[in-house]
C-alpha cells in the first residue's frame, strides 16, 4: 500500500478539491487519511480502483 497527497489525488483524478470533499463526504470516494496534524493522504490502490470503476461505468470498452 502506498499513501498519496491531496494534490496526487487531485492531479490523478482531474477533479477539483471541493469535489472531492463533496464525494468523500457522501461515500463516493475512498475516505482519507490522517497521517498527521495537517496531513491526509489517500490509499493509491484505493484512488487506482476509484478511477478504473469510472472508466467501466461511462466507458466499458474502454475497460481494462
Amino acid at each position: 500500500m502506498r499513501l498519496i497527497s491531496r494534490n496526487d489525488v487531485l492531479s490523478k483524478t482531474s477533479i477539483s478539491q471541493p469535489t472531492l470533499w463533496r464525494l468523500e463526504s457522501i461515500g463516493e470516494f475512498p475516505k482519507s487519511i490522517r497521517v498527521s496534524k495537517g496531513r491526509v493522504a489517500y490509499n493509491e490502490d484505493a484512488v487506482d480502483a476509484w478511477i478504473e470503476a469510472r472508466i467501466r461505468e461511462s466507458s466499458p470498452e474502454f475497460a481494462a
